[in-house]
């Protein structure tokens, strides 16, 4: 199964210069957040698969103007293309915006969670917006990733964990792919294009 994963940047390449059959291949769409709203609809139209998506820090106006024909994951487990997908958006607390969590409140998410993941039998991907604690998110505040993901993967060693937030321009050494355990966690910002069958081998 070939996923396409976005995050943070609209892909000019797929939005303002899209031609047919770019997205041709691509069984499912999965957003890590701060995307434009018309940018998801368009790309679930244009590709004609689903999109599952979940809430960047920067996504003020989903509620109001929901990306039209897409799936929302926040704390939900769904299950789709016969994958089991945990949607957990936001970031760190940094600023007091709607979609920014402290530690306590994402821990608290994940434990709302366990009966659902129990009777899922566990997911395959966890679709995030921020990184894993010490897992290529940034030095900064703002950009911290969370320790309650990271208990999450050891717990439930998802396939995948996708995630954004921390943008690619932020170093010339970030790394796009890392490994946990049995999880390989990925950076999605602006477009990264996953093939199940064949899975990325981690930077380091």
């Amino acid at each position: 199964m070939k996923l396409l994963l976005i995050s943070d940047k609209e892909c000019p390449a797929l939005w303002d210069y899209y031609q047919p059959g770019r997205l041709k291949g691509v069984d499912m769409i999965l957003s890590c957040g701060d995307l434009s709203s018309k940018y998801l609809s368009f790309l679930v139209t244009m590709a004609g698969v689903p999109l599952v998506y979940v809430h960047g820090n920067h996504d003020k106006t989903y509620d109001q103007n929901p990306p039209e024909g897409c799936d929302c994951a926040e704390d939900r487990i769904l299950r789709v293309g016969g994958l089991r997908i945990l949607g957990l958006g936001g970031s760190y607390l940094y600023s007091g915006g709607p979609h920014q969590y402290t530690e306590r409140q994402m821990d608290a998410r994940i434990q709302r969670l366990r009966f659902r993941l129990w009777r899922s039998g566990g997911v395959d991907i966890v679709l995030a917006h921020s990184p894993i604690r010490g897992y290529g998110d940034g030095e900064d505040y703002a950009h911290q990733g969370f320790s309650s993901l990271l208990r999450l993967v050891d717990k439930y060693q998802p396939k995948y964990l996708i995630h954004g937030h921390v943008h690619a321009n932020y170093g010339v050494d970030l790394p796009r792919v890392l490994r946990r355990g049995e999880t390989t966690i990925i950076n999605a910002y602006e477009r990264f294009l996953l093939d199940t069958d064949d899975p990325p081998r981690p930077d380091r």
